[in-house]
Formats: C-alpha cells, structure tokens, sequence
C-alpha cells in the first residue's frame, strides 16, 4: 500500500554569507535565520551528538551566564565543516579541538566550524565551545523563549527557563534541532549563589563549593534528551522526597510552599497509575520523577518537570473544557507529566510535526479523566475541548524552517482526532493495547508523522491513511451526511480527501452496528438510523 508522506521538503534557496532573504510558504514568510535554525543541511546530518557536557555559573544579579559546552560527536558522514548554535546576541570566547583553537564563521545564530582537516566517518571527536552574555529574557514564558528573573515572597532570586520552539541555543552552545539528542545524555553543571539550589535534568551527582561563595549543583543525565529539554532552575528549594513502586518521586518547591506541595503532588500516585496502566512505565526511571517549581506556568523539560500552577486544580484555577470536570485534577501536573511518554521519549525530528507531542498530550488529560472519573465524564471533558478548535489551519506545519503549526488545534483537534480513532477500533481494549504498544514501539526514538501513520495502520483492519491526511493537512473536518427516504437510508462522509473512509458505530433499528463509511453512499434500509455521539465530525 501507498502510504501518504506528509513532509512536504521545503526547496532551500541557496546562501552564501551575508545573504538575506524572504521565502513564502503556505502564506507564511521565512528567512534564512529561520532556514538555519529548521533545516537540515549536510553541515549538521554529517554528524551525531553522542554527549553534552554544559558547564556555566549564574551571575543573577547581572543576568549574565559564563560557561562552556563540551559537545562530543560522532561522524556519520566525512566533513571538514559542521553547523552548530549560539544565538547572536551570546558571545563566542573560543572554540578548542583538543588543544587546537577552531576558526568559525557566524550567520545569524547559527556558527559553521572549519577543521584542519576532513574528518573520517566513524571518528568521534570532542570540542568545547566557551562563551558569555545575557540570555533573552522571556515576556510571557513558556509561551515565548527566554529567561524568567523573578523573586519569592522572601525576596530570594527565583529564576527559570523555557525554550521551547524559540531553541535552547538561546542560552548555550549547541546543535539545536529536535533530529538529534544526544545518544548518551549529559552532564549539567550549573554554579549558583551558595544560598540558593539548582535543579536541573536527571539525577544529582554532586555538590561542590567554589571559592567565589558559589556551589556547583552537576547533574547527569542517563537518557537521551531533546536539546530544549535541558533546563536550570534557581530558588531557595526544599526538597520533598517520595516514590512510586520503584520510581524515585522528588519534588524541589520553594521553601515557602512546602506544606502545600505536599498535599497537592499527592495527585501523582494514581496519575502514575492510570499512566503505567495506559501508556506503559515512565521511560525515565534511572533519572528519578522530579517537578520542580517553577515562576512561569510550565513545561515539560525531561525528568525535571516544570510546575507553575500555583497549586491549584484546573489550569491556574479554572476548566478550560468548560464543563466542571477539569476542576477535579491539576491540569498542569497532568498534561507536563504525560509529556514524558509524548515529546520527551517519543520526539518529532520537526517541529512542524508537533501534533506527535501536544496531541496524544492532550489526549492523556481525557484518560486520566476516563481512568478517575469514569468514561462518561472523559467524554463530556474531550468535547468541551472542542469549543477550542479553529478548524482554520492545517496541524502540521511548515518543516525545514523552525515553524510550529499556526493555530492550537494541534492540541485540541489533534485529542478529539485520536479520542475518534479510538472509537474506529472494533474492541476497546484493542484501542488501549494499541496505544501501550505505540508508546513501547517508539520510545527514545525521534519520528516523523509518517511512522505514526504507519504504525496505526498496521493496527487496524481499514485504511486509515486517507484518515489522518483529512485530520492532519486539511482545516475542515469530514462531514457525516445522513438521507432518508421512507425508511431508506444513505449514509456517506464528504472530505476534503479522495478515499476518505472511517468506520463508524451507528444505531441501526437500535442495535449498534461497526459500518466502514466512506465517500460513496451506502444504502440502509431501516426505520431509525442514528449518528455515533463519539466521533469528532460535522454532522
């Protein structure tokens, strides 16, 4: 069988240094600044980070960060030149290979290193990239990238990260595309004012004083990470120690909310149950489970959980469904947790194919609901949901040029798709097998949308294909359309999609029937034929 591709390339115009320019695809504009940072040319194929070793002190009064990355490779393809990131803003202070100092050439935020000479296929090779300046500081984080300066209620410095989409190259040196984590983790070493604690990524291997009244805080991490995953976070913390079976649970709040914490965070024991039970065990075991308070909202930044929901139940107080039932669950600890399953183990190689993340995400609130509050209040919470949906955009976006889709229905419309997948399987517990199965099948890979295609569709008995090509690339939703004619019935679907088909649940007579109704009528002759309430579609 053919099965659709949905990355569409993006034609790269060709650059030499200095060059600028416009490029206009699906109505939306993008430079070269956005070519570098997206794309996927020979300068960063040719190699495969195998280890990061991120070393910078916080000067928090000054906003400053001083450091280096030692960035470890192996090369895939023989190269004399490979591409890696700073934003421009951040000065480069030298680049070593070995004792050797490395000439570059910077475009944009991007930096082209030259070696001496071609390295060979199958070498592994280590440079480290020091460098200073004052980060972006974020407006709105996490929803734009940057650095969050703040203070607690007792005047300590209370300092954040978030990078997401903006890139982690806004604050360290390094190949900043989601195609390539680096295979065995990193170590994170991050100086701090020796009254205050950081917390960042995997597990705590060390604390040590420094003579400037500051304390290095190194953490490692086991498991490959997507690049924007890597984090700081900078408060006068406590620790609150817990678990989960085998799991390590800790939870570093500020000093001031320890009490409440405790109480809230009493929600991740049966949300671990209903996520080991639906999506398998948490992929980052050896990292420990952490959340982590933070003074933006949230982010799902692996093993180190960002939390901002100002202990509260819904999204900072209210249901965003609409419906009452989000207020039974923090919906912050939810959706960021279940990020560790969709976005953190399983990753698209683009940004453009976030709906891999924030759909099956978003997704995951409803069955946590399913699993808390039972089927029928799921189903109220995920349609509430769909008061959200724009239908005007497509859910994946344009690759090659760092883009997220344009509207929000990648979270939204991507859950009400995949709630309506479910409802295709002809038992249920072939959908829940399915979905663990997904989980185990990809987990610690970075995908496309055609490998989910293909995996779903070696799972079902129809052809899906034209199924998520109506979902994914088109605005509109498919339309159920019901005639009738003195108890002769039509029903057919009408879509965007040549070949569009779903199987669909409907009440024939009052018995339940699994019909495949695709854009040419099918002929029933009954005297009531009513439409699936389970399905995300225009009736």
């Amino acid at each position: 069988m053919k099965v659709l591709s949905f990355n569409q390339p993006f034609k790269y115009i060709f650059w030499t240094v200095g060059l600028f320019f416009f490029n206009t695809i699906n109505g939306q504009t993008f430079t070269l600044r956005d070519s570098l940072q997206g794309g996927l040319r020979k300068e960063r194929t040719c190699f495969d980070v195998q280890h990061y070793r991120l070393q910078v002190q916080v000067n928090i009064e000054e906003k400053y960060l001083k450091g280096s990355n030692q960035i470890t490779f192996r090369v895939v393809e023989p190269t004399q030149k490979i591409q890696l990131d700073l934003f421009a803003n951040m000065q480069i202070d030298s680049l070593l290979w070995g004792q050797q100092s490395l000439p570059y050439q910077r475009i944009h935020d991007a930096f082209f290193v030259d070696f001496p000479a071609k390295l060979s296929e199958g070498e592994t090779h280590q440079i480290t990239c020091y460098y200073q300046g004052s980060p972006l500081e974020a407006k709105n984080a996490p929803w734009d990238g940057g650095f969050v300066w703040k203070k607690d209620s007792n005047g300590k410095p209370f300092v954040g990260v978030a990078v997401q989409g903006t890139g982690a190259s806004l604050w360290y040196p390094v190949k900043d595309h989601q195609s390539d984590e680096p295979d065995f983790g990193a170590d994170i070493l991050v100086s701090v004012p020796n009254d205050l604690v950081n917390v960042s990524n995997g597990t705590l291997v060390a604390v040590k004083e420094l003579p400037n009244q500051y304390r290095e805080w190194h953490w490692n991490v086991s498991y490959p990470i997507n690049t924007y995953n890597i984090v700081l976070n900078i408060g006068d913390y406590v620790l609150i120690e817990d678990a989960y079976q085998d799991l390590t649970l800790h939870y570093y709040v500020l000093r001031e909310n320890e009490d409440i914490a405790r109480k809230q965070f009493e929600e991740v024991h049966p949300m671990m149950t209903c996520f080991y039970d639906k999506f398998g065990p948490y992929p980052f075991a050896k990292d420990t489970y952490k959340l982590i308070e933070t003074p933006y909202l949230g982010m799902e930044h692996q093993s180190a959980v960002a939390y901002g929901n100002r202990y509260r139940k819904g999204y900072l107080g209210r249901d965003i469904s609409g419906t009452g039932i989000g207020m039974a669950f923090d919906y912050i600890l939810i959706h960021e947790t279940a990020h560790e399953w969709f976005g953190n183990s399983i990753t698209s190689k683009d940004i453009a194919d976030m709906w891999i993340h924030e759909s099956f995400t978003t997704y995951a609130e409803t069955v946590y609901v399913e699993c808390t509050q039972g089927y029928e209040a799921a189903k109220k919470y995920i349609f509430g949901q769909s008061k959200m949906v724009a239908n005007k955009n497509p859910m994946i976006g344009v690759f090659g040029v760092n883009a997220k889709p344009k509207s929000s229905d990648h979270y939204y419309k991507g859950a009400l798709m995949l709630h309506t997948l479910r409802h295709t399987f002809a038992k249920d517990d072939d959908w829940w097998k399915t979905l663990k199965l997904f989980t185990e099948t990809f987990a610690y890979q970075i995908i496309e949308s055609k490998e989910v295609v293909d995996f779903f569709q070696n799972h079902t008995d129809w052809n899906l294909v034209p199924f998520f090509e109506q979902y994914l690339q088109h605005p509109e939703i498919p339309k159920l359309q019901l005639r009738e004619n003195k108890n002769r019935w039509e029903v057919f679907f009408t879509s965007n999609v040549e070949n569009f088909q779903m199987p669909i649940f409907l009440e024939i007579d009052g018995v339940s029937k699994r019909v495949l109704v695709g854009k040419k009528p099918i002929k029933i002759k009954a005297k009531t034929v009513n439409f699936p309430e389970n399905v995300y579609y225009v009736k």
